[in-house]
């Protein structure tokens, strides 16, 4: 079902925000290649993860998430990638509590 943006909560839009980035990078293939990978990652989470600049660095990450080995990240491998960095930020973005 199609929902207009003026509708959705925050994390709807977030969501949709996701799946957009990832196509601008796959095209019409729905996948990614390394190098699409390496772009998005430099282009889009450069905040989050640290520029990839070594091929060895973006061949261990690229392994890591090519679950069905096929050479390409689907959508479902590049969520995978997502939830990861996602969980490992969180720390930052939680509020403070304060003093007890």
């Amino acid at each position: 079902p199609q929902a207009s943006d003026e509708n959705m909560s925050e994390l709807e839009g977030s969501m949709v925000t996701i799946i957009h980035v990832f196509h601008k990078y796959s095209g019409h293939r729905c996948k990614l290649k390394k190098a699409d990978l390496k772009d998005l990652i430099n282009n889009e989470m450069s905040n989050f993860i640290m520029k990839i600049h070594e091929n060895d660095t973006l061949d261990q990450l690229f392994a890591d998430l090519d679950q069905n080995g096929d050479l390409e990240i689907d959508f479902k491998e590049f969520v995978a990638l997502i939830a990861m960095v996602t969980s490992a930020c969180q720390e930052v973005f939680t509020p403070n509590p304060g003093p007890q």
